[in-house]
Order: structure tokens, then C-alpha cells, then sequence
């Protein structure tokens, strides 16, 4: 037997999982398609000494676990620098909302913009902070119903001007119906449900609110970049591995996972290398995992199920941009506004229109977007004098309606994104040297993630917790013994956490004893 655990794909998820496992002494094998480690969470170098994030960027969820301590992260090279102002919310008319981790310091910035709504997000912040730390706390365990009461629904919080009653209303309605009845300003409106939409869900969905409650605790620990690149996270978690004696190999392409006697006992590469183990965790994508490496094993009625896990059609598009300069945003009150994101959504109506356009199959006509310019915090990302930005634009579909194809509109789309940067920070596209884009289609390809989905499948209330993606496989176990799970698509979801890889190690832990050399 070549090894205890091998791990296939080199994400954070299983990264994380697979340190925690090396850490305890199992003796780890992590198998990476791709020419470079980290999965969604990698920085690559281009056009010239740029150093460009190819997947997720900010780091927030990640700071609400232990996991950066306990693996003593930053002796591999881990350095994080905040982000504060972590967020801002510039408007047409000039002003500015920012937010700080600091909430005394947002809630002035707010109050420039309306004294009601300070206090307003002052009570938000209060009432919803204790619901949302017993969320992160149930967020690192594994998915069942005690963990769920113990942390839950069994807890009490203290705040009594907020009834139980009236937080159970607050949890069932949509996060934009909460955001428009505790909030009157349309500018902090706007970017609150900007905001939630991270996550996937459009503002109307039912019981979505908890996607701006989770922002509540952010002003207990803010998000924050790693100097060199948000794949610096995924480079260090290797370089732990590594001298904990497992090992991170790329360019080895998993083209079926093994299975002997009934169960997963190894992986085959393209190339015909068989690593063979105890167990097996997989960090890839649940439909390819099961319908691509296990096609072989998976007997119909699982396959059946799979095909009714909503994976959704795309999610975003993003333009990685080198910079001869920074955006000049045309804000008052907006000192600090380059230092983390900038929410390009100038109301409400504004975000339904663009997701009402991708349920027509076409890419939103006046896209919202996220300005990224993380090289005013971090000079090692470009070349002195020069600078990045990263342009998020949802929502954008995999599959067009009409057969049209991406190859047709990817630049029309591109100049509509950088044009919304333009209408708030006027000369920035003279600014641009080069773009790497990432349409939905070169984002699946690059991650392997079916539809473009960030998410690995949708963050919808029937497919989260113990539902997430199916009641049956939310353990972190699959219905093949020594098949274990760590992915976006798993509890809690997707986003920069690790809490999947977390949860999965411990039930490796638990299953697969460590043999004793």
C-alpha cells in the first residue's frame, strides 16, 4: 500500500483536510490535475510579473476557525494583512459608505448616509452577532440533528427586545425583504443585498436572510488578503503537508478512483500511476467524483438522486486586470476605499433587474459588480508602479439561451463589466494593460466545476445543513465505504472556510485508524 489517504484535488477543502490528517500521522497523498497546487484558491503569475488570483479572493469565513492557528500556518509562509475599510459602498451622487471592523466607525460612516439606519445596523449587529456565532460553531461540526440542537435550537439568545418569534419571522424571509424592512437608505440597502448575493441566492428566495445575518459577526473578525496572493493560503497547507511527511503532487490527473471489494482503495492516473491506500478523500466536484471517477461503481438509483442536486446554470464572470494604475473612485468621504471591495450596485431593483436577465439565459444588461484592488494593501502583486484589479460581475450564465456562445460576446461583456467600474472611478479603463477573463466556460474548465458553479451546487435552504447536497451523503461519508468527502458541495458550502475539510478529517479520523510505525 502506497499510502494511508489519497486525497484527489489539490483545493483548499482537501488541502485542509489532508494537513489535519498528515498532522495526526497518517501518511497523506494529495493529487492535483493541474500543473499548479491549490485548486480554486491559486495565484498565478502573468503578463509580465503580475501575480493574479485564478479563483476565490477574499478571505473572510476562514478567520471564523481555528484552522490558520492550529496548523501554525503562517511558519509556511502564511501572512495575512487586513482589510479595513473591508468594504465600501460608493454611490452615484458622491458619498460613500464604508465599512470598518470597527463598528462604531461604520456606523458613522452610515450615519453621513441616514442617522436612522446607524442605529438601525448598530441593533442588526447586536441582535444577530450570538445567532451567528452558534452558526459558525455548528458550521465546523458535523451536519446531524444533535449538533444542530446542542448549537442551535436548543440555545437562547439573550437580546430580549428580539423575541424568539420575531427571529424566526426574520430567518423565513428573503434576505432582500429583511434588508428593505430594517433598512430606509437605498444606498445601504444595496450594498447589504450585494453582499448576501455573494453566496449564490437571488434577494427574493425565501428563507435567505441568514445570507446578510452572517455579516453581523464580521465585525468581530473582518476578512483579510494574503500577502502574495490569495493561493499563498493553498501553497502554505502544501509546504505543511510536505514536512509532515505527506506528499502534493501536480500534473497527475485522476482519471478513476479504485475500488476492490466494495470499497475505495486508491486512485489511477491518466498516465496509468496507481496510489494505492486505506481511504480515499475527494475534494473534487460531487458530479465528478460519482460520474466521472466511480462511473463504473455508481449504481443508478444514487445517479438518479445526483440528478436532482441543483447545481444551478454559472454563477459569475471575472476579469483579472493588470494595471498601469489604480481606479480613481469619485467619492466623498471614501479614504481607504482601494483597501478591500468596492460594491458597484446602485440600488436594489438595480441587482433584480441583472439576476431577471440571467433567467432569461442572457448575460445581465447592466451587471453588478465587486472592484478588488488588493495591490494598494499588497505591493508583491505587480510590478513597482503598476497595479491589479479584479472585476466581479454576477450573474452570468454557463449555458446561453438562443445557442449563442460565449466565444461571440466574451469582450462585449467584458467592456460592460469594466464600464461599470468606469461610471464610478472615471479613467480606468485607459488604466488596463491586460485582462485575463473568466467566463463561466473558462472557469469550469480551469476547475473542473461543472455549470461554473463557485458553489459546487447551489447554497438554496433545501441544500444546506443536513441536506447538503443530499441527506444521504452529508456526513462526509459516501455510500461506498472508505470514500470520504471534502468539498465546496458539502457542509457548510462553498466560499474560502476549509470548515469541510475540517468536519471531513476528523471523520477520516474517526473511521481509519492511524497504523502505528
Amino acid at each position: 500500500m502506497d499510502t494511508d489517504i489519497v486525497v484527489v484535488g489539490s483545493g483548499h477543502n482537501g488541502l485542509v483536510c489532508a494537513a489535519y490528517l498528515a498532522k495526526w500521522g497518517y501518511r497523506v497523498t494529495v493529487l492535483e490535475r493541474r500543473d499548479t497546487i491549490g485548486g480554486a484558491v491559486c495565484t498565478e503569475e502573468m503578463f509580465g510579473g503580475f501575480r493574479l488570483d485564478v479563483g476565490g479572493s477574499l478571505h473572510f469565513m476562514i478567520h471564523h476557525t481555528p484552522i490558520v492557528a492550529d496548523l501554525e500556518l503562517e511558519k509556511y509562509g502564511l501572512e495575512y494583512i487586513p482589510l479595513d475599510p473591508f468594504m465600501s459602498a460608493p454611490a452615484p451622487d458622491g458619498s460613500c459608505i464604508q465599512f470598518y471592523q470597527d463598528l462604531d466607525k461604520t456606523c458613522q460612516s452610515i450615519a453621513r448616509v441616514s442617522e436612522r439606519d446607524a442605529d438601525a445596523y448598530r441593533t442588526f449587529v447586536k441582535r444577530w452577532q450570538p445567532l451567528n456565532e452558534a452558526v459558525f460553531e455548528f458550521f465546523l461540526q458535523k451536519p446531524t440533528n444533535a449538533n444542530l440542537g446542542r448549537t442551535l435550537l436548543l440555545r437562547k439568545f439573550h437580546d430580549r427586545s428580539f423575541p424568539r418569534t420575531e427571529l424566526v419571522r426574520s430567518l423565513f424571509q428573503s434576505y432582500g425583504r429583511f434588508v428593505n424592512e430594517t433598512f430606509e437608505s437605498e444606498q445601504l440597502r444595496s450594498a447589504l443585498v450585494w453582499w448576501g448575493a455573494q453566496s449564490g441566492p437571488p434577494p427574493i428566495d425565501a428563507m435567505s436572510a441568514e445570507f446578510v445575518g452572517w455579516h453581523s459577526i464580521i465585525h468581530k473578525r473582518g476578512p483579510a488578503r494574503p500577502r502574495g496572493g490569495s493561493g499563498m493560503l493553498t501553497q502554505a497547507l502544501a509546504r505543511y503537508i510536505e514536512a509532515h511527511g505527506g506528499q502534493v503532487l501536480a500534473n497527475q490527473e485522476v482519471s478513476r478512483i479504485l475500488v476492490e471489494n466494495g470499497r475505495a482503495c486508491g486512485a489511477e492516473t491518466v498516465a496509468g500511476e496507481r496510489f494505492t491506500s486505506r481511504a480515499v478523500v475527494a475534494g473534487a466536484h460531487l458530479r465528478v467524483t460519482y460520474l466521472q471517477l466511480l462511473k463504473d461503481w455508481t449504481p443508478p438509483e444514487l445517479r438518479s438522486r445526483l440528478a436532482k442536486v441543483h447545481v444551478g446554470n454559472g454563477f459569475g464572470m471575472v476579469l483579472r486586470c493588470a494595471m498601469d494604475a489604480l481606479p480613481q473612485y469619485q467619492s466623498r468621504d471614501s479614504e481607504g476605499i482601494l483597501n478591500g471591495l468596492q460594491l458597484l450596485c446602485p440600488s436594489v431593483q438595480y441587482l433584480h433587474d441583472a439576476y431577471a436577465d440571467y433567467l432569461k439565459g442572457l448575460p445581465s444588461e447592466y451587471p453588478a459588480a465587486i472592484g478588488m484592488t488588493f495591490s494598494a494593501v499588497d505591493p508583491t502583486l505587480a510590478p513597482a508602479g503598476k497595479h491589479t484589479l479584479f472585476v466581479w460581475g454576477q450573474y452570468y450564465p454557463y449555458q446561453l439561451r438562443g445557442g449563442s456562445a460565449w466565444g461571440e460576446i466574451q469582450q462585449r461583456e467584458v467592456e460592460k463589466l469594466l464600464g461599470v467600474v468606469e461610471q464610478y472611478a472615471p479613467g480606468t479603463r485607459e488604466a488596463v494593460r491586460d485582462i485575463y477573463v473568466q467566463t463561466p466556460p473558462v472557469i469550469a474548465d480551469k476547475h473542473n466545476m461543472p455549470n461554473a458553479n463557485v458553489m459546487h451546487v447551489e447554497m438554496l435552504t433545501d441544500q444546506m445543513f443536513q441536506l447538503r447536497p443530499l441527506p444521504e451523503l452529508a456526513g462526509y461519508e459516501a455510500p461506498l465505504p472508505g470514500l470520504f468527502m471534502a468539498n465546496a458541495g458539502m457542509h457548510p458550502g462553498g466560499g474560502i472556510f476549509g470548515a469541510a475539510g475540517y468536519n471531513c478529517s476528523r471523520v477520516v479520523r474517526k473511521k481509519i485508524r492511524r497504523v502505528r510505525g
